[in-house]
Parts: structure tokens; sequence; C-alpha cells
């Protein structure tokens, strides 16, 4: 048992610990020199440059691109994703890994939202503000930790490189939420990029954590042809 505990606190707990402090760090900067530190200084422009751009067409999209990474959406996603790999693959490491990046995640982005108040861009907003801080975008961070995470997994367990490919494709996913979440007047540049570390970090840190090593080299051997000890 020691040894399970000191394990999770190197893999887990100190880098999770450390993501923390530099987010909540990054939030103070960003609140206090946005006016003054460049390239901080033109989001205000690139927020009014989006609202003006606004069109039907587009507005329709943002909302369901937006509305996928909507917190009972991602829930939702996780739990199904993690039933059908433990069902089809028989073994815990996968759906424990996919569950506990996005729950990893969401618990980054409610504590720097605690500690970090930062107001939302002052144009037009086309959703309801939540009673969270517009630091970080918790919809961009969720999609990151969830896509990006269901990539890993799934690229890893592909067998031909054609199919490892399309398995990135999922990225794209939070790129897009990410667009639609600055579209619709919710969120800053800065805190789009502050969720894509935060989902990125949290899912690197899972992966070495909990998945067989793998999954985290670049050979092309498929984990269908290895046998995985529960």
């Amino acid at each position: 048992m020691p040894a399970i505990a000191l394990h999770t606190f190197k893999r887990v707990v100190l880098p999770l610990g450390t993501l923390l402090l530099f987010m909540v760090g990054l939030g103070m900067l960003l609140t206090r020199a946005a006016a003054h530190l460049w390239p901080l200084t033109v989001e205000d422009a690139v927020n009014r440059e989006l609202a003006a751009d606004r069109t039907p067409v587009l507005t329709d999209v943002s909302s369901v691109l937006s509305g996928i990474a909507n917190t009972e959406v991602i829930i939702g996603v996780t739990a199904l994703a993690a039933v059908i790999l433990a069902i089809t693959l028989r073994r815990w490491r996968e759906p424990v890994f996919l569950s506990l990046a996005v729950t990893a995640q969401a618990l980054i982005f409610y504590f720097t939202t605690v500690a970090i108040d930062r107001p939302r861009p002052e144009v037009q907003r086309l959703d309801e503000s939540p009673p969270t801080s517009s630091f970080p975008s918790g919809h961009t961070s969720a999609a990151v930790a969830l896509y990006l995470g269901l990539a890993v997994l799934l690229a890893g367990l592909a067998r031909h490189t054609w199919l490892k490919a399309l398995c990135w494709a999922l990225i794209l996913v939070p790129l897009g939420v990410a667009l639609a979440r600055m579209y619709r007047g919710m969120h800053h540049p800065s805190d789009v990029v502050a969720a894509f570390i935060n989902g990125i970090t949290c899912v690197t840190v899972m992966a070495r954590a909990v998945l067989p090593s793998r999954y985290l080299s670049a050979g092309d051997r498929s984990p269908a042809q290895e046998t995985v000890t529960p």
C-alpha cells in the first residue's frame, strides 16, 4: 500500500498540484496585466471582431459546438465511452484513464475559478454566463480531456496507420469548441489557451499514471496484439 500511495503522489497528486498552482498564477497574471502586456492587449479586439462577424449560420454552428461540451454532455459521453471500453476490452485501465482525465480537468478548472475572478469579454454574449469566471474555459478544457483522451486510446488500439491518423482527428472537436466559445462572447483567447493547457496536462498525467507504456510510445504495434494485465 505505501508503494501505491507513493506512486499516486508522484504520478498524479504532485503534477496536478503543480498544474493548479500554474493555472492560478497564470490567471492572476492575466487579470492584472491584460491591459498592459502584449499580446493580451489585443484580446479585446479579437473578441470584438468575432462578435462583429456573426452570421445566423455561424451562430447556429457555434451553438452546436458549444453545446457538445456542456457539462451533462461531457459526463454522458465519458460514461458511455468508459462502459463501452470496459465491455469490449475487458480490462479497467482504459476506462479509468478516460474517467480520471475528465475528472482531473474539472477539479483543476473548479479550484482555479475559485481563486480567479476574471470578467467575461465586453461583447454581447450569446449564452447565459455561468457563476464562474471567464478563466479558464471549462467547456474547452472538458472537450480537450475527453476527445484527446479518446484519441489517445483509439489511436493506440487501431491496427492500421491510416486509422490511427483518423483517430487523432478527434482533436478537432475541442478546437471547434474553443472557437465557438470565443465567437459566442464567453471567453477571451487566453482563456481557451489556458483550457488547452489544463486538458492536455491532465490527459498526459493520467496516461502516464494509468495506461500501459505502449500507449505512450511511438511504436506501430497494436494493443490488440499484446496481452495486458488488468
